[in-house]
């Protein structure tokens, strides 16, 4: 396998590192490419959900995960007009269905850096940063990309291609694929303190608090030098330009308003930015793939965007590496677009969209029935860890492997 041409990979975020990693471990030649000189550590998806930890544990990954994060099995959501919690929901209720029954919080490019480490003890993996893939050709049997380095612009053939490049991928759009769906029209929000909020919301670092005027989600990572951080997470108004949003006195005034108290707040990161709900039409196109954002985006509330998207990584390079073994026909990759887009949209798309849907319904009426509905979903034993199973993805693994079977 050492004399195949390396499988070429178009952008280094964590399900770029963890599919080069994956590819890696089983001898094959990758070759991975990153626009940005070092991996982004912008505040992103934190939240790695059990499915995702056993994938990860497959990976050798999971204990360093673990340690970095911060596991929580719970995640409540509250009525913010009444100061009421609506329903608590606990992923231990699965511990008989997974080693992991929780919930990490480990942020996205902890994640990244791990895989990259890893890779370095493997002489079939290169990795190249401030190198970006600017076009692409496929041929009957190789890809060849364009890539743009300080080294100037060059050629690089390689047996297959797969675009880890984001929402706005190249590779997504030198195929010609479409990436339907819609932009959410406000912008969201996150602010990053060191305030321990734990405080305000004891007992759970999950915290998701309706309103159809001024909805937040509140959540501990566990941070950097500084010690434990949480974020908040909200939606701006339209009509709200970056400086309204983005000076220290908007965001101190904002965090007063979702949570007051005597003194002001310590805020390490502020992020703004636009929110979509999109699929690309297909995950594959001859030996080109697409995987996470540049296959799929989705709203962040239930933390399953990166999740899906290491799904993605791991089912990939495991087709791969039976095809590239000759231990399947190439045909079987036409699963990976076969089960893939159709999961991500019952799964991510369905639950993301369902879940911002309650945080900001305005009918008051629809909005009863739905919290009734919420309570009565965490007071029953089965209902309840049916709606764990699925919004820690086991039950979209589940359904894959049942149709594996």
């Amino acid at each position: 396998m050492t004399t195949e041409r390396a499988i070429l990979i178009a952008g280094g975020g964590p399900v770029g590192f963890i599919t080069a990693l994956a590819l890696a471990r089983q001898g094959l030649p990758v070759h991975l490419f990153e626009a940005e000189p070092r991996i982004n550590d912008m505040p992103r998806a934190a939240t790695t959900h059990a499915a995702t930890l056993e994938m990860l544990a497959g990976l050798g990954m999971v204990d360093e995960v673990i340690e970095r994060g911060y596991v929580e099995p719970l995640f409540r959501i509250w009525d913010r007009q009444s100061k009421q919690l609506i329903a608590e929901f606990d992923f231990g209720l699965l511990k008989d269905e997974t080693p992991y029954p929780f919930a990490v919080q480990c942020e996205q490019h902890k994640l990244a850096g791990m895989a990259q480490r890893r890779l370095r003890d493997y002489p079939n993996a290169t990795v190249e940063f401030s190198a970006r893939v600017t076009s692409m050709e496929q041929f009957a049997d190789h890809v060849e990309i364009t890539v743009d380095s300080a080294e100037g612009t060059r050629k690089i053939a390689g047996s297959y291609l797969i675009g880890n490049d984001g929402g706005r991928s190249t590779v997504r759009k030198a195929l010609g694929i479409e990436f339907s769906g819609y932009t959410h029209p406000e912008r969201f929000m996150i602010l990053t303190t060191t305030e321990d909020l734990g405080l305000i919301y004891p007992g759970c670092t999950r915290n998701y608090v309706t309103d159809p005027g001024a909805w937040f989600s509140v959540f501990k990572v566990s941070g950097d030098e500084r010690g434990p951080l949480w974020r908040v997470l909200s939606a701006t108004k339209i009509e709200q330009t970056d400086e309204e949003l983005m000076n220290p006195d908007a965001t101190e005034k904002r965090l007063q308003a979702f949570m007051p108290k005597a003194t002001p707040y310590d805020v390490v990161h502020r992020n703004l930015y636009n929110v979509h709900q999109r699929v690309a039409a297909s995950f594959r196109k001859g030996r080109v793939f697409l995987a996470g954002d540049s296959a799929h985006v989705n709203n962040p509330l239930g933390g399953l965007g990166l999740n899906f998207g290491i799904h993605d990584a791991v089912e990939l390079t495991t087709l791969l590496g039976r095809v590239i073994r000759r231990e399947a026909r190439e045909d079987v990759l036409d699963q990976y677009d076969l089960h893939r887009r159709p999961l991500n949209i019952e799964f991510v798309q369905q639950q993301t969209i369902a879940n911002k849907r309650r945080m900001d319904e305005k009918d008051p009426v629809a909005r009863q029935k739905e919290q009734e509905q919420l309570r009565r979903t965490a007071d029953d034993p089965a209902l309840h860890r049916a709606y764990v199973r699925k919004a820690s993805l086991i039950e979209s693994v589940k359904k894959r492997d049942a149709v594996a079977a």
